[in-house]
């Protein structure tokens, strides 16, 4: 993992998003001489061209993670994963053409984006043929070096399986006895030191999973040697953010969340998040204001009743707000008085609900909400009173998550599936509490990229 802008983002993915970049490069400069708008190759035309093959090229790629084809997560077969892209270079062809009717000066012919986009999709359909094919078997393989065989050792074995292609546990040294709760066959021999089993194993990164670090347990002679060979040596909590984009509970501890990096706040970081909210919504508005008018045409002739729903959450600070969505369910859908989660196939859910839920429409008039200044754009999802207080008294650091503005779309949104229990609950919490110590612009716009990802392909919904 390579931290970009306070995010990490896989080694393989960046190789891949920059290969990629070079191939569109390449491709669409090709696309367009074969058209005759690019003619030989002189050095001047090359430069005269350079905004739109770069303007083509970024909306590729974004419609290209848009559509999953970066998520590290995925594993598909190569039909499923050539649909994918298709279906970019279709939406990032849409695109182009709105950029082109709005800014003259990048004004292409139909030939010319056509014959851009037909190269421009071949080249990236063979690179991906070719490198998954090659990188995928272990090229960026770490090897790691567990320290600890309790429970915490457990999770590490528990966060890596899937990722065989990026992490290889090596083993797992026990520092004392104990309990051993991960798998026997890769418990290495006590005889043997760290330093020794470093050597041997050619370890990369040595893993700290203990839980009392106290009475001279740790190695810590040894662990120093190892640091000053290369090795790198990583507390338990720093590597589940790193290698999953959360801070994982049962390793989080008050000094390392006040002693370490993040959770930045300031001025500047503010202006430019309230900037990018507001730009953000006004086009929203924009793109968004036929559907938002056939929605509300749609619940009013379906039972007459209210359009909009108005509900009590928690934002920032811990203060109550009224959030605006479009009705997805029945007037007397909590007839009885008492608070309840929405779950999945809800009995409650009116048949336009079913529709706008699934598409997330249902969440557009929080719009006004970002503009009043009651929420951001990205941020943890705003809960109600009733079930902040219960999930406040039973979950550490919950209300954590009320230090920045609730969001429309956050991280754990686009990361983890929805959930109506107390541990999707802490699922989601522990990738808020990533969001509120990195978030930046740069996350902002990855969040909202992944989010059409999640409306396009239903994940999520309920």
């Amino acid at each position: 993992m390579i931290r970009i802008f306070s995010h990490y983002i896989p080694i393989r993915t960046l190789f891949l998003v920059g290969l990629e970049t070079l191939v569109l490069v390449l491709s669409i400069h090709f696309g367009l001489a074969l058209s005759g708008l690019s003619p030989d190759t002189g050095t001047a035309q090359s430069f005269s061209i350079a905004p739109t093959v770069l303007m083509l090229a970024v909306f590729i790629l974004t419609t290209m993670t848009a559509m999953g084809l970066y998520d590290s997560e995925v594993r598909e077969a190569v039909g499923i994963t050539l649909l994918r892209l298709l279906l970019a270079f279709v939406l990032g062809l849409v695109l182009a053409a709105l950029a082109i009717n709005l800014v003259p000066s990048l004004a292409l012919g139909p030939n010319a984006l056509m014959s851009a986009f037909a190269v421009a999709l071949a080249g990236s359909a063979v690179t991906r043929l070719v490198v998954v094919g090659w990188i995928t078997p272990h090229a960026f393989q770490r090897r790691v070096l567990v320290l600890g065989t309790g429970s915490r050792a457990a999770s590490v074995e528990d966060l890596v399986k899937g990722k065989d292609d990026y992490i290889r546990i090596v083993g797992y040294l026990p520092t004392q006895p104990a309990q051993n709760l991960v798998e026997s066959g890769r418990i290495l021999s006590r005889s043997e030191s760290l330093v020794e089993a470093v050597k041997r194993h050619r370890v990369s990164e040595i893993v700290i999973a203990v839980r009392d670090r106290r009475g001279g347990i740790l190695p810590v002679q040894e662990l120093l040697e190892c640091r000053l060979r290369g090795i790198a040596v990583t507390d338990l909590a720093s590597f589940f953010e790193r290698e999953r984009c959360q801070l994982h509970l049962e390793s989080l501890n008050m000094s390392w969340m006040i002693f370490g990096e993040g959770f930045r706040q300031g001025f500047l970081r503010e202006t430019v998040k309230r900037f990018f909210d507001v730009a953000t919504s006004g086009a929203l508005v924009l793109l968004t204001l036929p559907v938002m008018l056939l929605t509300a045409l749609g619940i009013y002739l379906e039972d007459a009743g209210p359009i909009l729903y108005r509900q009590e959450r928690v934002g920032q600070g811990g203060r109550v707000f009224t959030i605006f969505k479009f009705r997805s369910m029945r007037n007397d859908a909590e007839r009885d008085g008492r608070p309840r989660w929405a779950g999945t196939n809800d009995d409650r859910t009116t048949t336009i609900g079913r529709i706008i839920r699934k598409l997330r429409i249902d969440e557009l008039p929080q719009i006004l909400n970002v503009l009043r200044g009651d929420m951001s754009f990205v941020g943890p999802r705003p809960e109600r009173p009733f079930f902040v207080e219960q999930l406040a008294s039973k979950i550490p650091y919950y209300a954590a998550r009320h230090s920045i503005k609730p969001g429309i779309t956050g991280w754990a949104q686009v990361r983890y599936p929805y959930g109506a229990s107390l541990d999707d609950a802490v699922e989601k919490l522990q990738y808020d509490l990533y969001y509120v110590k990195n978030h930046t612009l740069f996350l902002d716009i990855m969040v909202l990229i992944e989010t059409v990802q999640v409306v396009l392909w239903g994940k999520g919904a309920r």
